[in-house]
């Protein structure tokens, strides 16, 4: 009978995760999991401590720290895979989940499945010949050298590829691989994930390969059962259900998708909402009873074209269907930083990258070439990033995989701030008050187009009075809006009194990382 060993790659939600540990092996299966390095510590002792005692849990010897699209996921796995092999010899399957992941079939149901099933379940299509890749980057993850992540080092990772291409450093495919793409959500037979380990071990000239390729996580284990395991042994498809929308994004799962998700012929889905409790709730009961029977009509993802279609014209509930969950969600933080000065606002974002792994974008309200990931062209111009500026955001928020996002914002747009504020979701908003000498004011009313290089002295002194009293207004209409969660950056205060702004913005920085942000020399320069 089959014994499925789970690989959990996590680095959130320690509670859940336990939950989802305990609810698992609770009927005999088993679990080995990976808890980023990136995380807090302290959540990771909760995990062990809590699953010290259950014989059927182990965990990754080596924690590695996670970036997306890096080689980090793929070591993370192995890791992950090694510890599940020596600590369950019992073990039938190995399963990849995340702690997004819910069982939406009975441990039976799923014991039988396999059990009817020998072979290998994972996505694995022709990486040139497919179209698996719907947007962004094709042959260059593979062909260029990739050391720099695209979301943490976006200018250094497009320099990078440049580089190599005008230089021609093209490099070739190891010759005996035919590269292969899809879902990193795969359940693989003992002999196949024991192949794989002693492959890894041979060979070095493969492993070096993709530990340079960008995304290898949808192609390293995808090429690697198809070059090891007979064609006929492979179901190219995953066990997880996970649909995308025509953005890219992954569909969410709510309360009310409970008879949709069971009709649907998997094992498990993705994502699961955090705020659907009662969803979660019936799921985690499900997977220990016995005897039910499933109507499997695998209906799902036609009917979220249909509804989808339908929405595009406006005849889903009276909205266009990516307006139909304009909240960002009550978990989410909107971090904003506001500044007349953009140079200043981005420097701080310069310094909360150096000790935060929170996503941050500069002025994307503001700025045409703001570098954005594609999210399907409601990104393209400024224009439609206002006009869809929650779904914009949800997209972003998904797309980082994270619960918190700093954006930049121009004192000017009030009407962002206030629509921002007034969602379920956490927005904190810091307010970098600068002093604005006439030099500046003068060049801005240059950049702006209020003045030329030619303009006379006299036009500019009475100018600039104007603009001075326009920035004041800003400022004090977002200070009179009664925002909640709001605090103020004053250049002319002491070190202290701006590190204390910092910490209330950002309540994850210690007090000294705050003060040596606060005390950067060239923060407020011109």
């Amino acid at each position: 009978m089959a014994k499925i060993a789970y690989i959990l790659l996590c680095h959130k939600d320690p509670e859940a995760i336990i939950q989802q540990a305990e609810r698992l092996t609770a009927v005999g299966d088993c679990m080995s999991i990976h808890f980023d390095a990136n995380a807090s510590p302290r959540a990771f002792e909760e995990i062990r401590t809590a699953l010290a005692e259950n014989p059927n849990v182990t965990f990754a010897r080596k924690r590695i720290k996670c970036g997306w699209g890096e080689w980090s996921l793929v070591q993370a796995t192995l890791n992950a895979v090694e510890a599940a092999v020596e600590a369950f010899p019992r073990a039938t399957h190995f399963y990849m989940l995340s702690g997004d992941c819910m069982a939406v079939k009975t441990a039976e149901y799923a014991h039988d499945f396999l059990d009817r099933h020998d072979c290998d379940f994972i996505e694995s299509f022709d990486f040139f010949e497919s179209d698996w890749i719907k947007t962004g980057m094709k042959e260059e993850r593979l062909i260029y050298r990739h050391f720099f992540n695209e979301r943490n080092n976006k200018k250094l990772f497009y320099a990078a590829v440049e580089l190599q291409r005008r230089l021609g450093l093209k490099r070739e495919i190891p010759a005996d691989i035919q590269v292969q793409i899809g879902s990193q959500w795969w359940c693989l037979r003992r002999r196949t994930v024991e192949w794989i380990l002693d492959f890894t071990r041979k060979r070095r000239d493969v492993m070096r390969f993709f530990a340079t390729t960008w995304i290898p996580d949808e192609t390293f284990f995808q090429t690697l059962v198809r070059h090891l395991v007979p064609e006929a042994e492979i179901q190219t498809r995953t066990l997880t259900f996970l649909m995308f929308s025509d953005y890219g994004m992954p569909v969410t799962f709510h309360n009310d998708h409970y008879d949709l998700l069971l009709s649907q012929d998997f094992l498990f889905a993705r994502k699961i909402s955090p705020d659907a409790k009662e969803l979660r709730a019936r799921l985690g009961r499900l997977y220990a009873r016995r005897d039910v029977d499933f109507q499997i009509s695998n209906e799902g993802r036609d009917l979220y074209k249909f509804l989808a279609g339908r929405g595009r014209i406006g005849r889903r509930f009276g909205v266009r269907f990516w307006e139909a969950e304009s909240t960002l969600g009550r978990e989410r933080e909107l971090l904003i930083v506001v500044s007349k000065k953009w140079h200043v606002a981005k420097r701080l974002l310069e310094q909360i990258r150096k000790v935060s792994n929170v996503p941050a974008i500069e002025y994307m309200f503001n700025e045409e070439g703001c570098p954005l990931p594609d999210l399907g062209g409601i990104q393209s111009t400024v224009a439609k990033r206002h006009r869809h500026r929650r779904a914009l955001m949800r997209m972003l928020f998904d797309y980082f995989d994270s619960n918190q996002l700093i954006v930049c914002i121009d004192p000017g747009s009030v009407d962002l701030l206030q629509d921002f504020a007034g969602d379920r979701a956490t927005t904190r908003i810091l307010q970098m008050d600068c002093l604005f000498s006439d030099n500046y004011l003068t060049g801005h009313a240059r950049r702006v187009g209020l003045a030329g290089e030619r303009t006379p002295q006299a036009t500019l002194e009475r100018l600039l009075p104007t603009i001075r009293n326009d920035i004041v207004f800003e400022s004090d209409r977002i200070r009179d809006a009664g925002f909640a969660h709001f605090s103020r950056m004053e250049e002319a205060a002491d070190p202290a009194a701006q590190a204390g702004a910092l910490k209330a913005f950002l309540p994850q920085l210690t007090d000294d990382q705050a003060l040596d942000i606060a005390g950067t020399h060239y923060l407020f320069s011109d």
